[in-house]
């Protein structure tokens, strides 16, 4: 068998705000998830999005301590250059850091940047229309 990827985890000081984060991005996890010391969310494609608490974590490796600096990216596609620009607008107006205002980048899409709970990076995207002939 080759191994497949199946999941990945974010470690999180604070679950609830962290899930409150991941819901105004659309996924729908369950407000029980709230104080559970472990989440998951199945993406499409079946891929797992998990998150553990700290406490979690240190529960089976009692010497792990935060990474300096993010040390993972997410990248949600949005549908138009237009959503880029409102979404990264409501998660910002909720309370989300900016890390990087939307703007057009150079490799063809409308790109920003903001920050999770726990100094994630999570790209907003999606492709410019092309360049009028």
């Amino acid at each position: 068998m080759t191994p497949r990827l199946d999941a990945f985890g974010l470690v999180v000081a604070d679950m609830a705000r962290s899930l409150a984060f991941y819901r105004r991005l659309g996924l729908a996890i369950p407000a029980e998830a709230d104080s559970a010391p472990h989440a998951e969310h199945t993406l499409p494609g079946g891929v797992r999005l998990m998150w553990d608490t700290v406490e979690t974590v240190r529960s089976f490796d009692p010497d792990w301590s935060p990474p300096d600096g993010a040390q993972v990216s997410l990248a949600f596609r949005c549908a138009d250059p237009a959503e880029v620009d409102s979404v990264f607008a409501a998660m910002t107006a909720a309370g989300a850091d900016a890390r990087l205002k939307p703007w057009d980048a150079p490799w063809g899409q409308r790109y920003a940047v903001l920050l999770d709970p726990d100094g994630n990076g999570v790209d907003l995207y999606a492709p410019l229309p092309p360049p009028a002939a």
